[in-house]
């Protein structure tokens, strides 16, 4: 008896739906991915197998590396308050376009003298300028100054005591990590985070 033969249908698959999804979730995760800020003064962090969630605000932040600090705070209240009460300290006068762009930069470096010069760049232009740090001498310790008067903007604007955290780089020298811990116990600032890289518990 002859076999008969079944006819091959073309199995194709409409895949214009998951195509759809497709783009949908890359742009979603596209419109709502917030870009890493480029820091002025980068740093290799140590790293470390504790995981402590540093706070979202009330948080001031000390860089060191290469010999250097910088300085980064919280809120853009905050920080305008900040930069009018060192503008008392020191004199030196900040426009209230120079407070608002202030208060959108991220971690700087330089002395108060030079903080205009600084504010007035694109932001593109501060990460490649070359900034020393600010002054920490005991002749010109700018840094206590920066510290004392964030907590006091701090207090003011949110009624809340600042928090601070150092990120220093892993080949820093101990002394230059000193200097900035004693800037804080100074101000009896005695509870603060130290940064890290995340490692795994065998490394």
């Amino acid at each position: 008896m002859a076999k008969i033969k079944m006819k091959k249908k073309s199995m194709s698959t409409d895949m214009t739906a998951m195509c759809d999804v497709a783009f949908l979730l890359l742009t979603f995760f596209i419109l709502t991915a917030t870009s890493k800020v480029p820091e002025a003064l980068p740093v290799d962090t140590p790293a470390s197998t504790v995981e402590t969630k540093l706070p979202e605000s009330d948080l001031a932040t000390l860089i060191v590396g290469k010999d250097k600090v910088f300085f980064d705070l919280k809120g853009k209240d905050v920080r305008i308050r900040t930069l009018e009460l060192m503008e008392d300290k020191y004199g030196v006068k900040f426009s209230e376009s120079d407070k608002t762009e202030f208060s959108l930069m991220s971690d700087f470096g330089v002395p108060i003298a030079s903080l205009k010069g600084l504010i007035d760049m694109k932001s593109s232009d501060r990460i490649k300028a070359d900034q020393p740090g600010i002054p920490k001498d005991s002749t010109d310790n700018q840094l206590r100054e920066w510290i004392l008067n964030a907590r006091k903007a701090n207090i003011e604007v949110a009624n809340k005591e600042l928090n601070f955290a150092i990120k220093g780089d892993a080949q820093e020298n101990y002394p230059a990590i000193q200097k900035v811990m004693d800037a804080l116990q100074d101000q009896n600032v005695n509870s603060f985070s130290l940064i890290t890289g995340k490692r795994g518990k065998d490394f």
